[in-house]
């Protein structure tokens, strides 16, 4: 008795505190990465546009401009290829539900050898086969994830993904012309904001990473603040040539 009540606290201790990290990134992922890149091309772009010494206005419209067609772009590219990727995933269904119907033993048959593969008794395997074949919508789900790494109930929307796409590019790229838009009449204030919110990204990305908020957020501030000065220092090359 004294063995399992020293052992209770352990094992309540062990299932409080066993918890992972999201792995597949959920939604976080896509968004602040969606942010990223609209952060990244925007800056560089505007970057890349005022070292060509044009004007303001010429600058908040190619910001502008760029926020628009990167977001469109985002969301279209976002919407075909999530949409394929769900119409093949749908096909191979399609494929693994007729063999279900027309070759059921078969299939029971690479059930049970699979689960005897890791380490099920063949007796036992055999029967948890039987079991779950019962049902063939349970058995095309099982096929599915033993076979294709799928779930069938939760295929990816090509909606959800163009828009989340959409906003969170748009949201990151409108960082550095906000400053302009507020009256801001020189780049050291968009091209703050936007640092800042590289940063801020960098840091969150680190929920899904085993890096440090801040060696994540400096990592972004570096590669965003690097594309940005190469296209300054292009632009003004280009600038000076064309002028």
């Amino acid at each position: 008795m004294e063995i399992m009540d020293s052992a209770a606290p352990t094992h309540v201790a062990h299932r409080d505190n066993h918890t992972h990290r999201d792995v597949n990134g959920g939604w976080l992922r896509p968004a602040v990465f969606g942010a990223m890149d609209g952060l990244v091309s925007n800056l560089a772009l505007m970057t890349g546009v005022a070292g060509g010494a044009l004007s303001q206005q010429t600058i908040v419209i190619t910001g502008l401009a760029g926020l628009a067609a990167g977001a469109f772009s985002m969301a279209a590219g976002e919407y075909t290829s999530v949409a394929s990727q769900r119409e093949l995933v749908l096909a191979e269904l399609d494929i693994e539900r007729a063999e279900l119907r027309k070759h059921p033993h078969d299939e029971l048959q690479e059930l049970a050898a699979l689960y005897e593969s890791r380490g099920v008794e063949p007796k036992l395997a055999r029967q948890v086969a039987e079991q779950l074949s019962r049902d063939p919508e349970q058995a095309l789900e099982i096929h599915a994830r033993e076979e294709l790494g799928i779930d069938p109930s939760d295929l990816p929307s090509p909606a959800v993904a163009a828009i989340s796409s959409f906003g969170s590019f748009a949201l990151g790229a409108l960082l550095p012309v906000l400053p302009y838009l507020l009256g801001a009449s020189a780049l050291w204030p968009a091209v703050a904001l936007a640092l800042l919110g590289l940063f801020a990204c960098g840091a969150v990305v680190a929920r899904v990473t085993a890096r440090s908020w801040w060696f994540s957020g400096l990592r972004q501030l570096a590669l965003g603040g690097a594309a940005a000065g190469v296209t300054y220092v292009l632009g003004s090359l280009f600038g000076t040539v064309v002028g």
